[in-house]
């Protein structure tokens, strides 16, 4: 596994922090070179990659923006002249409301940012593949995009939509090089989660009870699946929604 990823060039939209920034780290570990891209002008990631000897740059871009995607794109080509594997990972969660409650404006956003910006990023990323006749995509979903959370109809909405699109793509690529599939983390300790808890040990508690593993899921182990399907050893691999999920939808 280690020389797939030797000097190839990665994609990881929303690699700031969280999920992320962790498999933007574990791709570098492995001596890929790292685009970062975020919608807030943050290069802790890039750093840090920098500071283990790794080679990495950052662009910022609004993935629910064509223009800013497409330009990214041609960043990564300008620089790197290639673009080997991408993890479409940029996402918000939303305002919690039910759904006669949620506002058009957060329902635009999060359809926007969550589903639209990975149908832009595919949009630009496969032409660049199709070129070298091989890549891999994956696509940050949830086990919101398999099952219903109360309160949260746009972000589940999204990430559904993750999935439906994220198999329409395989099939149409199936034959041309391109692997792309979808990874459904359950309930991960990130910023995110923090932002949802407020940090509160009861609320902790009551979301680490919804897990039958009995804890919270780690960034890096998002990062670890991630990688395997970008990996040779899942060559065989394309159209699936992936749960690393500690057991959540088995439930």
């Amino acid at each position: 596994m280690e020389n797939t990823f030797k000097n190839k060039v990665v994609l990881v939209t929303g690699g700031s922090s969280g999920i992320g920034r962790a498999t933007a780290l574990a791709f570098a570990r492995k001596g890929a070179k790292i685009v970062i891209a975020d919608w807030v002008e943050n290069l802790e990631t890039m750093d840090i990659i920098e500071n283990l000897g790794g080679e990495a740059i950052f662009v910022k871009c609004d993935v629910s923006n064509s223009v800013d995607v497409k330009a990214l794109i041609e960043k990564i080509i300008a620089t790197f002249g290639r673009l080997d594997f991408a993890f479409n990972n940029a996402g918000i969660e939303g305002t919690s409301a039910p759904t006669q409650d949620c506002s058009e404006e957060n329902w635009d956003k999060t359809i926007g940012i969550n589903l639209k910006g990975i149908w832009l990023c595919m949009k630009y990323e496969i032409p660049v593949m199709l070129k070298k006749g091989k890549g891999v995509i994956v696509n940050c979903s949830s086990v919101a995009g398999l099952v219903g959370f109360q309160g949260s109809p746009a972000y589940v909405a999204s990430k559904h939509g993750v999935i439906g699109l994220t198999k329409t793509a395989a099939l149409e690529n199936a034959k041309l090089g391109i692997r792309i599939n979808a990874v459904c983390p359950g309930i991960i300790k990130t910023p995110m989660i923090d932002r949802a808890t407020g940090n509160k040990k009861e609320v902790e508690t009551q979301l680490m009870s919804m897990e039958p593993i009995g804890r919270f899921g780690l960034a890096e182990e998002i990062a670890n699946a991630v990688i395997w399907l970008c990996s040779d050893e899942a060559s065989f691999v394309t159209g699936i929604e992936m749960p690393v999920d500690g057991g959540f939808v088995v439930q």
